[in-house]
C-alpha cells in the first residue's frame, strides 16, 4: 500500500485536518489462477477504490519490489501457507519503509483448549461443508492440519522481531479463533 497526504479544505486555504488517501494497492500471489479470479472480481466492482488495485504474480520469499517500497503490508491467510516463514518476514521487512507496519491476519493457533476445540468443530462442521457446497473441498480440507502446524501468537511475535522488526504484537480476534500480528519496521 502506498499513501498520499490529503488535507481537507487545503484548496480553499484552510487546513481542517489531515487525512491519507491510498494511492496504490498491490496484490501479490504466486498463483496465477488466484490473481485471475481477483482481477475478475475487481472488474465487477463499481466503486473507484477498487480500480487502483494492481495484481502481480510473485513469491513471498522473493518479493518483486525494491527496498522500502511500501507504506504498509498486509497478509491475509497467507503466512501460514509459506514454507519458509522467517524468509517471508524478512522480505516483508525489506519492502517496508522505515517506521511502517505489517499486519498479518490468519487463523489463530490458540493455547486455550476450549477455543481450539471450537475452531476444530467449526472447520469440520461449517467451513469445509460450506466450501464443499461450492466445489472447494480440496482447497479447504487442509485447514485443521495447517493451523495445528502454524505458530502461536507468541511465536509470531518472536518471528517478527528475529526478522528485524522493532516491535511486534499479536492480537486474538473473534474469541481467539483468528489472530492478527502487527509488526513495526
Amino acid at each position: 500500500v502506498s499513501w498520499s497526504m490529503y488535507i481537507p479544505g487545503a484548496s480553499r486555504g484552510r487546513r481542517e485536518g489531515i487525512g491519507f488517501l491510498i494511492s496504490a494497492v498491490v496484490g501479490v500471489d504466486f498463483s496465477g489462477q488466484q490473481l485471475q479470479t481477483a482481477a475478475s472480481r475487481q472488474d465487477q466492482r463499481w466503486k473507484a477504490c477498487y480500480k487502483n488495485i494492481k495484481w502481480i504474480e510473485g513469491d513471498a520469499l522473493d518479493l518483486p519490489f525494491t527496498d522500502h517500497y511500501f507504506d504498509a503490508v498486509t497478509v491475509g491467510y497467507g503466512l501460514r501457507n509459506v514454507v519458509d516463514k522467517p524468509k517471508a518476514m524478512q522480505e516483508i521487512l525489506r519492502v517496508l519503509k522505515p517506521g511502517s507496519r505489517a499486519s498479518v491476519l490468519d487463523f489463530n493457533k490458540s493455547s486455550s483448549f476450549f477455543t481450539a476445540s471450537l475452531q476444530s468443530w467449526a472447520i469440520d462442521n461449517v467451513v469445509v461443508p460450506l466450501a464443499s457446497s461450492y466445489g472447494l473441498t480440496e482447497e479447504y480440507k487442509y485447514l485443521k492440519s495447517s493451523i495445528s502446524q502454524y505458530l502461536t501468537g507468541e511465536e509470531l511475535e518472536k518471528l517478527a522481531t528475529e526478522a528485524g522488526f522493532s516491535s511486534a504484537k499479536h492480537y486474538e480476534l473473534g474469541g481467539g479463533l483468528m489472530g492478527n500480528l502487527v509488526a513495526t519496521r
